[in-house]
């Protein structure tokens, strides 16, 4: 296990604090973040940022007794069937990290989902899917089992439920961390920002609160407890003038398509924000917006082109109608 950040004590009690408001539970976290992404995370600058750094790989001593076993959970990637998102993401989703997916309608967010779900139950791991749009029935999750090894008993590793209203999704969120047990691998949250949509009378004030409570939430059940948790959400249009600033229907001069919730409920150092952007049914490109070593402003963000099929005589019909593409394909 990485020591936590809290037991620390080479570093400042200022910057243990700084470094978990922004999602950082263990020295480990901070392995892999470079100095720039940590420096615009914490708002400090590019010298303390690498203090920081240099100040946490000094603690950081690999235990004698660590199992191999141990050592290859805390560095599993998960690679799923889609080629072009298993690039963005350097290889794969690590275990214990967050994956916020967002796409218009039409595009393959909640298939890519349903296959990190198939990796999970096929390593006899289990899942909590929560629906809130009625967008993933059973009869498609049964589908996407229907030529895996686990055919026969995924069912046993599935929790299955809907929730259409903001006040339970809030009631979910409260009671999830004692609900995870050791077999526990994987949440997904499908259409998390439909409840948000269906109060729009919610005060800003009352919004960020929730979402702020969503995000300990978070952290701690992929820090604490090393659960995954992917999300989808559907995108909004956000108009931009024309230096690049925010803007309206007066003033815009261009506009853009942005994930409909804010990532402050996303923890930072934990968390990978990916965008899947058609062209076609079956084409388009996969955009990192942000993850542990990547933030917008620092260089153009990592994308890849996808093909769902390279002809479209080798997509099955019956998965061209329902949105669900074979699983060996490339993208």
């Amino acid at each position: 296990m990485s020591i936590n950040l809290f037991l620390d004590s080479t570093l400042p009690s200022s910057a243990r604090l700084a470094l978990g408001r922004a999602g950082y539970e263990t020295l480990a976290d901070l392995s892999s973040t470079p100095v720039e992404v940590l420096s615009k995370e914490l708002g400090t600058h590019i010298s303390d940022s690498q203090a920081i750094l240099t100040a946490s790989q000094r603690s950081i001593r690999p235990p004698i007794s660590q199992s191999v076993a141990s050592l290859i959970s805390r560095t599993q990637n998960f690679v799923c069937s889609y080629a072009a998102v298993n690039a963005v993401l350097g290889g794969g989703l690590p275990r214990g990290r967050i994956l916020e997916i967002s796409g218009p309608p039409g595009s393959f967010k909640e298939t890519l989902a349903l296959d990190y779900m198939r990796l999970f139950v096929e390593a006899n791991e289990e899942v909590i899917f929560v629906d809130t749009q009625n967008m993933t029935s059973l009869a498609t999750i049964k589908k996407t089992f229907r030529t895996s090894p686990a055919a026969a008993e995924y069912q046993n590793l599935i929790r299955y439920t809907h929730l259409h209203t903001l006040p339970d999704l809030m009631i979910f969120i409260h009671n999830l961390l004692p609900e995870i047990q050791a077999k526990t691998g994987l949440l997904i949250l499908n259409s998390i920002s439909f409840p948000f949509l269906s109060h729009r009378d919610l005060q800003p004030s009352k919004r960020t609160v929730l979402l702020e409570k969503i995000r300990q939430v978070f952290l701690q059940a992929s820090a604490s407890k090393n659960m995954t948790i992917i999300i989808t959400s559907q995108m909004s249009t956000k108009l931009l003038n024309a230096d690049g600033s925010p803007g309206n229907f007066e003033t815009g001069a261009k506009a853009a398509m942005v994930p409909q919730l804010v990532s402050t409920y996303l923890p930072g150092g934990r968390s990978y924000r990916l965008v899947i952007v058609p062209d076609s049914r079956t084409t388009g490109i996969v955009r990192l917006l942000s993850s542990p070593t990547y933030q917008s402003g620092l260089g153009p963000p990592p994308w890849r082109p996808y093909n769902l099929c390279k002809y479209i005589r080798t997509c099955h019909i019956d998965s061209l109608m329902t949105g669900m593409w074979p699983a060996n394909h490339e993208a």
